[in-house]
């Protein structure tokens, strides 16, 4: 059971469906994920203004429970928002938050774990 939740979780996403990030309204980064594995890389590369403008206005979260369907994930995010953090210290959280989940969900496909 963990296993199809896992893998709806880890699936390519459509281009509907994929994360866009934005350092404001209107200003689009040219960057975006179309899976979470791509979210996780895509955490390192963009602006961390992208990261706050998100993170502060709950899109993380809502991303990763309307399209992702992941509801552990989005309340990890919504941990690291209570920290407060921005700039580099909220890239590295997140990333390490996320990479920590990604890698969870890849385990429980994995049948040898």
């Amino acid at each position: 059971m963990g296993g199809s939740s896992a893998s709806r979780t880890l699936r390519k996403l459509s281009r509907e469906e994929a994360f866009y990030f934005f350092t404001s309204i209107g200003n689009y980064t040219g960057v975006s994920a179309s899976s979470l594995e791509e979210f996780v890389e895509k955490i390192r590369e963009v602006n961390t203004k992208s990261l706050e403008f998100h993170l502060y206005r709950w899109d993380f979260e809502k991303w990763a429970t309307e399209v992702l369907e992941d509801e552990k994930l989005a309340e990890q995010i919504k941990s690291v928002r209570s920290l407060g953090v921005t700039g580099g210290a909220l890239r590295d959280q997140l990333y390490f938050t996320v990479l920590k989940r990604y890698e969870e969900l890849k385990r429980q496909l994995s049948p040898f774990s």
